[in-house]
């Protein structure tokens, strides 16, 4: 089938793993863990969650977009840092958004958490102090003012949404991007996600459900580096963390028409939803999510060189992924990298975040070791345990899934 298959012309993050990309990268292939002792909030001392992946500083950077004095109103960290990201990406890629190009560039940037520390902010200024909210508590507050604020930034005026699908929010965002291109509607997507969960009643709230890592009770403390193990026999639960990426999408004809460097593209992808537990994964929609990724890409599951895996070190999750897997490449699986070993999970930002990793490792032919690994003789699977390993990749699938039943899965192509 002769489709329109978007390429990838720029692309930024910011993890706990460092804030410039390439930093971040190395620290990646050294198995270097971005998680720490949890600082983002002061800690009570029967509070349950530790630890936390949080990303680096940032307020001494320039921004000519986001002066002082407007950060003082646009409080919540998702705007600051979904903004940095998508200027450094913009600049990466060459792009310069005029007044002719405008409305044909679209922005699906997005996030699953939003401002929620705003609203908890101001709901803790009214009961302690009896003040009202500021005027710009119901703005931080709202979803879809990161993608609005990201356009206003960048005087993009083409279409605009916020797709939310919890964890997947990230690569969603990308397939939303590469379907109004696909559809015609603009030339350039500006796309991605930010989150910023480190509040403390989320935080609470994933202890509560049982989510997030706890130690074993009565087992001596283990330092917070060892403490995100997808895939791991002794895992116990996804590390929360932070961070912001952004990924440019753009049609081929426009790529070649401007000459905009690109080696990597969308070729293929898939969406599904369990319509089976709020927050269980279910495997057969999952495997179909897979499936269905793969033909959209024109390709047969042995083509695949890695899979970048959802892989958020809970007991259930990783073991129907790893069963889809094992469904989708019978005895020929891939290796499975599993990132949020390094970085935790960053809600709605993980997914892009991870699909920035893999296009680096198919830029370097290499793959970041999956760390904290101790073999589960359930889930039989190479996740790079031994170390950064060099490897050939023209094609790579991503998985995300989200709460809610939320599946998106996405294959890249290395091309030129």
């Amino acid at each position: 089938m002769n489709r329109l298959r978007p390429v990838v012309v720029g692309y930024d993050a910011i993890s706990p793993l460092g804030r410039n990309l390439e930093a971040q990268w190395q620290q990646a292939l050294a198995g270097k863990s971005g998680v720490g002792t949890l600082i983002r909030f002061p800690l009570s001392d029967d509070f349950p969650v530790r630890i936390a992946g949080q990303a680096p500083e940032i307020d001494d950077l320039d921004y000519p977009f986001l002066t002082a004095r407007q950060r003082a109103s646009w409080s919540s960290p998702v705007f600051k840092y979904g903004m940095l990201s998508v200027a450094r990406a913009l600049e990466r890629s060459g792009i310069e958004i005029d007044a002719r190009l405008a409305p044909r560039v679209a922005v699906t940037y997005s996030t699953a958490i939003g401002g929620l520390d705003a609203v908890l902010f101001s709901d803790r200024r009214m009961r302690e102090e009896g003040k009202l909210p500021l005027p710009y508590a119901n703005p931080n507050s709202c979803i879809n003012m990161v993608g609005g604020k990201i356009a206003i930034q960048t005087g993009a005026c083409g279409p605009i949404m916020t797709p939310v699908t919890a964890c997947a929010t990230g690569l969603t965002s990308m397939i939303t991007g590469a379907m109004f291109l696909e559809r015609g509607m603009a030339d350039v997507a500006i796309c991605g996600a930010v989150d910023f969960p480190l509040v403390e009643p989320i935080v609470a709230g994933f202890y509560t459900m049982n989510g997030v890592y706890i130690p074993k009770q009565g087992q001596e403390k283990e330092a917070p580096e060892t403490a995100s193990r997808p895939f791991a026999l002794n895992r116990r639960g996804f590390v929360i963390s932070e961070g912001a990426g952004a990924v440019i999408l753009a049609t081929p004809e426009f790529a070649r028409r401007h000459g905009l460097a690109h080696s990597i593209e969308l070729a293929g992808w898939g969406m599904t939803s369990d319509a089976h537990h709020f927050v269980a994964p279910y495997f057969e929609t999952i495997k179909q999510c897979m499936d269905n990724a793969l033909a959209d890409a024109e390709i047969e599951a042995r083509d695949i060189a890695v899979v970048n895996g959802h892989a958020a070190s809970t007991r259930v999750g990783d073991k129907v992924e790893y069963e889809a897997l094992q469904a989708v490449f019978g005895q020929s699986m891939p290796p499975v990298t599993a990132n949020k070993s390094l970085m935790g999970h960053a809600m709605g930002a993980s997914s892009v975040l991870e699909s920035i990793f893999s296009f680096q490792g198919m830029r370097d032919s290499l793959l970041p070791p999956t760390i904290n690994y101790q073999p589960d003789p359930e889930i039989e699977i190479d996740c790079v345990a031994e170390g950064r390993r060099t490897l050939e990749q023209e094609f790579v699938l991503k998985n995300s899934f989200g709460f809610g039943g939320c599946n998106s899965c996405a294959v890249f192509k290395r091309i030129g």
